[in-house]
């Protein structure tokens, strides 16, 4: 048998594409006659099923069945994905606003996730930022009552925590002022190890008769910081990948939840993301075995990452069938990144102007 070239000319991208398209529709596989009634072909079903044996053998499509249509291979889709992704127009698709506001980053983050599991029908998962040497950003202590401060540790733009501190007597305005001064001046900018003992030894020294608040603050800091550092991960929609025939194997399906419910291979798939750099918007697609998280070979996966003004970044994945609708999972991600860097650009803006 003579050796065909793995390209593809115009005849073959457009068929290939065809099957494609029908197969993502109806998750059957696609036969010469569904190819051949497609107007814009004008090519009879003897010539297309020539045309989808060389596709076969170039491995863009396979057929599951003897007496079946061809359905495309990992390959296919990759194809088709590089496609999709070159086409500028897809940038501009606009669907609307997907978000609403809300003023605390974990709160706008599982809204995230289950939005995009409602408008893709898919399974998602969205990670908070990931700080490196994550610092103090400014700490605000508060009188409470009589006996009860609370201090609120903020880390960075984007993880606050409330440290509630006992004190045996009222404290004046005053007297909160000047502690407020004091944490400020020695851990605005301090990281974890910046805190270390000798640092808290010359707090003590500093706040004399205070120095028993201090260290109870102190615990609320440490936590706050290791917090930010933290990894959390978000998920929605698991039960969106049973409604698809070709996942309704239950060993496979039971693999990928105990993925999603551990969290150990999701912390991989946003770490592979973090690292890689497209310049398309950092749109990935990973399909079948390109995925670097074994439990999901049988799937697609699609993740971007949005950043935060101080440039913290976090991961936001979809996973679904390999014949999911790349093209809406696409532009949808793009248009979700744009509208989280304009959420944290409006509430850095205005942290300014306060």
């Amino acid at each position: 048998m003579e050796q065909i070239e793995d390209a593809l000319d115009e005849r073959k991208e457009k068929i290939l594409k065809a099957i494609i398209a029908n197969y993502l529709e109806t998750g059957e596989p696609v036969g010469s006659r569904t190819i051949s009634k497609m107007s814009d072909l004008s090519l009879s079903s003897a010539t297309i099923r020539n045309e989808m044996s060389d596709l076969e053998d170039l491995g863009y499509i396979v057929q599951p069945h003897t007496s079946a249509g061809r359905i495309p291979t990992d390959k296919g889709y990759r194809f088709y994905v590089d496609t999709v992704m070159a086409e500028k127009s897809l940038s501009e698709e606009k669907q609307g606003a997907l978000l609403t506001r809300v003023d605390k980053l974990e709160s706008l983050l599982m809204q995230v996730a289950k939005v995009l599991a409602y408008n893709t029908k898919y399974a998602t998962m969205v990670t908070t930022p990931q700080m490196a040497n994550a610092t103090v950003k400014f700490i605000q202590l508060s009188q409470v009552d009589e006996n009860n401060l609370v201090a609120v540790i903020v880390v960075g733009e984007s993880v606050a925590k409330n440290q509630m501190i006992h004190v045996s007597r009222r404290l004046s305005n005053e007297e909160v002022l000047k502690f407020n001064l004091l944490l400020n001046t020695f851990l605005q900018g301090a990281s974890l190890s910046d805190i270390n003992i000798e640092l808290m030894q010359e707090m003590k020294k500093q706040a004399g008769e205070y120095a028993d608040i201090l260290e109870s603050i102190f615990e609320g800091i440490v936590d706050t910081v290791h917090q930010a550092e933290k990894l959390q991960i978000y998920t929605s929609g698991t039960s969106n990948l049973l409604k698809y025939s070709e996942l309704e194997d239950m060993n496979k399906a039971t693999a990928l939840l105990e993925a999603f419910e551990d969290k150990k291979g999701l912390e991989s798939l946003a770490d592979e993301t973090l690292r890689c750099k497209d310049e398309d918007g950092n749109i990935q697609v990973y399909i079948g075995d390109e995925a670097p998280v074994k439990d999901m070979k049988d799937y697609s996966v699609v993740t971007s990452t949005y950043k935060l003004p101080e440039g913290a970044k976090g991961t936001i994945g979809i996973i679904g069938p390999k014949r999911m609708d790349y093209k809406k999972v696409v532009s949808t991600l793009k248009n979700l990144t744009d509208e989280l860097d304009t959420i944290f650009k409006n509430h850095e803006d205005k942290r300014g102007d306060d």
